[in-house]
This record gives C-alpha cells, sequence and structure tokens, in this order.
C-alpha cells in the first residue's frame, strides 16, 4: 500500500542501514536498525505509522545530502 508520509525506502543489509526518502524529497539514512524491523515497515498497513512508532527517535540518523 502506498504512504502519504514514505515515497520509498531501501536497506543495506552489510552496514544494517535504513534509507527512508520522503514525500517532501528529504532523505534519511537510519543507522543499526535490524533487517526484522526493515521488513515489518514495508509490509504493514500504514508505513508512516510503522515508522513513527517503531524507527524514529529510535535509531541514530543522518540526513542524506
Amino acid at each position: 500500500m502506498p504512504s502519504s508520509v514514505i515515497l520509498k525506502s531501501s536497506y543495506n543489509a552489510a552496514t544494517a542501514t535504513l534509507t527512508i526518502t520522503f514525500v517532501s524529497g528529504l532523505v534519511y539514512d537510519y543507522k543499526n536498525v535490524p533487517e526484522q524491523t526493515y521488513k515489518a515497515m514495508i509490509t504493514s498497513g500504514s508505513k508512516g505509522t510503522y515508522f513513527n512508532k517503531y524507527i524514529k527517535g529510535k535509531y541514530e540518523w543522518e540526513k542524506v545530502a
């Protein structure tokens, strides 16, 4: 199901980095995210709600230029 907040996401298993591109165009890397957390987000009914509850504020992040 498309998200009204998250445009796209990808996961690098080698570095445990979750990259999220928001609808606004901003891109962030979230560090040390377990792969199962990423998989749960992409299969959830609401990616934005899952992100806000389980990822935002829980993992170190970095804005991608």
